[in-house]
């Protein structure tokens, strides 16, 4: 790059800016969470069709992953940084002042749509501007970021949904973002990068909107129109499996292609790639799931589930500078191992837990544990994604396993609140087939019941109330279960990626670069 890297001052400045525009689009991705049940029912939507509140947000965040390295080389990385923070901004505030779901979703799939070039600008903005002996310091600042901000989502979305409108999500991002811009004309001002004039894949780009879009909506639409005996359900299912059979063909064809799948020639990619998106459909699944079932059953606030949530974050935070200094140093396979051996502890550990009457630790304690997961996950993953690619693929390869990720990350939202509500039905109805006259145990407990004060009628109510608490905390286990399950199948899977990990750009700084 012509530009000398930045000293002193401007450097700090430009760091800040970066760190801080990553941190609004994370903080994003989970603020939402723990306000779902508050955005829901404020809307007059059930808290199944809340959570498209968060899934649409991530498909069009993974949709426009792609196009932007094309847009930058246009554009400019700098100008399109800029561009994107403020219809960001602009993205956030109209979210904030919609006055019906169909308004929210709509504008949400906006937000996401801008917010895509955000993360992968802001990592190669930080490194071209860095001296390259920092640049090691610069990945763990900026990655200190990213694993900051799903603590303080859950907190801030609980405090704001319980003390002010739920519009405060969104409006929160708008002085965040005046901040960026600010920040990153006063640092980066005359440093733009080269543009030049690419042709753009758009039969690939339509492909994989059409192909992504359909299947998005037929998971989240699925559950209401009784899956495959919907004509809706089915032809989305047809236009969803149509257009990605058609993107593979093409995109394996075309000269300039929006998805790059000859990457997955790379064993070490493809592993990588299969290890970070199932590992982040499974984690993601459950950080929506979590704060819902502690609201529903327990009667949380919004502000207790997102304490209960926040402590994942804490020890990433302290292992993160640790892990970034040492890692060239240890087989990467051991770290991810370690950290999928957590994952399925922390999941085995809320499936023997969760019960009526569990107190604020029991949820909160595998919450702090399952930090360790988080802290030996991303980077080392990212490492094996990278290693042995040439320089100038770094960029296409970190764009397509970030495209993979977050829609790997959509998709378990929907499957994991899906099958949640589904089995929640099948034990309410295994449950209430007890509910008897001829069962001394009912009979029983009505008789304490309107020993109590209780009419039958209210008793009846208390009961039902009391079985579909049991119904949802039950299948929220089965849930914990099957991803520990899935976590120690993933521990294999990451032991036929082939070191060295270090990549063809070979040093540590270019393996994480991305």
């Amino acid at each position: 790059m012509a530009n000398k890297p930045l000293v002193g001052a401007p450097l700090a400045w430009m760091t800040v800016a970066l760190s801080l525009a990553t941190f609004m689009q994370v903080l994003d991705s989970t603020i939402a969470n723990v306000a779902i049940p508050t955005i829901a029912g404020n809307l007059g939507a059930s808290n199944s069709q809340g959570t498209w509140v968060i899934t649409s947000f991530g498909v069009a965040n993974a949709i426009s992953i792609p196009i932007t390295g094309w847009l930058a080389k246009r554009i400019g990385e700098v100008k399109l940084f800029l561009w994107s923070t403020v219809l960001f901004a602009i993205a956030s505030w109209l979210c904030g002042i919609s006055n019906s779901l169909e308004m929210l979703i709509f504008f949400r799939v906006i937000q996401g749509v801008v917010a895509g070039p955000l993360i992968p600008l802001s990592q190669s903005l930080l490194l071209n501007n860095y001296p390259p002996a920092k640049r090691s310091t610069a990945l763990a600042l900026w990655s200190m970021t990213v694993i900051v901000a799903p603590i303080c989502g859950p907190i801030l979305g609980g405090y704001i949904s319980d003390n002010f409108h739920w519009g405060w999500i969104f409006f929160i991002n708008v002085p965040i973002a005046i901040v960026v811009v600010a920040l990153t004309l006063r640092t980066l001002k005359g440093r733009e990068t080269p543009t030049q004039i690419r042709p753009i894949d758009s039969v690939g780009l339509v492909l994989l909107v059409l192909g992504v879009g359909c299947l998005q909506v037929m998971l989240d639409r699925g559950k209401e129109l009784d899956w495959f005996n919907s004509t809706e359900i089915i032809v989305l299912a047809a236009v969803a499996v149509v257009a990605l059979c058609f993107l593979v063909v093409w995109e394996l064809t075309d000269d300039h292609p929006i998805v790059d799948l000859s990457l997955f020639k790379s064993r070490n990619f493809t592993i990588g790639v299969l290890c970070i998106s199932l590992a982040y459909m499974l984690y993601f699944g459950a950080i929506v799931l979590l704060p819902q079932l502690l609201q529903e059953v327990y009667g949380y606030t919004a502000t207790w589930a997102g304490l209960a949530s926040a402590p994942v974050g804490i020890l990433p935070v302290i292992m993160s500078p640790i892990i970034g200094r040492y890692a060239h140093r240890l087989d990467m396979r051991w770290l991810i191992t370690f950290s999928f051996v957590m994952y399925a502890v922390c999941f085995y550990w809320r499936a023997y837990t969760f019960e009526p009457g569990m107190d604020f630790g029991a949820s909160a304690w595998p919450q702090f544990i399952q930090g360790f997961a988080v802290g030996c996950f991303f980077m080392p993953l990212t490492t094996i994604i990278l290693s042995g690619l040439p320089p100038e693929r770094m960029a296409a390869a970190s764009s397509l396993s970030n495209f993979i990720r977050t829609l790997a990350g959509s998709i378990g939202t929907s499957v994991t609140t899906t099958m949640w509500a589904d089995r929640e039905s099948l034990h309410h109805a295994h449950l209430s087939e007890n509910i008897t006259p001829f069962n001394p145990a009912a009979q029983q407990t009505y008789s304490q019941l309107e020993g109590m004060g209780m009419s039958h009628q209210q008793a009846s109510g208390w009961i039902a109330r009391e079985i579909t608490n049991q119904g949802l905390i039950i299948s929220a286990n089965e849930i914990f279960w099957l991803s520990g399950g899935a976590f120690l199948i993933l521990l294999i899977l990451i032991w036929f990626a082939r070191p060295p990990f270090g990549g063809a750009g070979g040093s540590k700084e270019g393996g994480g670069a991305h």
